[in-house]
C-alpha cells in the first residue's frame, strides 16, 4: 500500500558527490519524519540524518558540513546531497518515513523502509 523507492546510489571517487532521492507512494495521508540511514558491511544500521515534517533537520556528527537533507512535501520526497565523499561512507542507503496511512474512518501511524540504494566512495 506504501512503497518508498529510492534512486541515486552508485560509485564515486573520494571527494565526489551523489544526490539521494526517495520518493513515498500508495495510501498516505501525511508524513511525518523522514530520514537516511545507512549499513556497512558488519555493521549496525545507523542515522544519518533526519527532517521533520516543519524542516528541522538533524545529523549524525560523521557526515555534519558535508551531507544536507531536504524534503519537498508536495511531492512527498526526501533528498540527500552528499558532497566530499570519504571511503567510510560506503553502506546501503535506506530511506525511512514515518507516516500516517489507512482509509477513511481508520488512519493510523506506520514506519516504513525503503529497499536500500548502494553507496560505494572507492579510486
Amino acid at each position: 500500500q506504501v512503497q518508498l523507492v529510492e534512486s541515486g546510489g552508485g560509485l564515486v571517487q573520494p571527494g565526489g558527490s551523489l544526490r539521494l532521492s526517495c520518493a513515498a507512494s500508495g495510501r498516505i495521508s501525511s508524513i511525518n519524519g523522514m530520514g537516511w540511514y545507512r549499513q556497512a558491511p558488519g555493521k549496525e544500521r545507523e542515522l544519518v540524518a533526519g527532517i521533520s515534517i516543519g524542516g528541522r533537520t538533524n545529523y549524525a556528527d560523521s557526515v555534519k558540513g558535508r551531507f544536507t537533507i531536504s524534503r519537498d512535501n508536495a511531492k512527498n520526497t526526501v533528498y540527500l546531497q552528499m558532497n566530499n565523499l570519504k571511503p567510510e561512507d560506503t553502506a546501503v542507503y535506506y530511506c525511512n518515513a514515518d507516516l500516517i496511512t489507512g482509509t477513511i474512518g481508520l488512519y493510523y501511524q506506520k514506519n516504513f523502509w525503503g529497499q536500500g540504494t548502494q553507496v560505494t566512495v572507492s579510486s
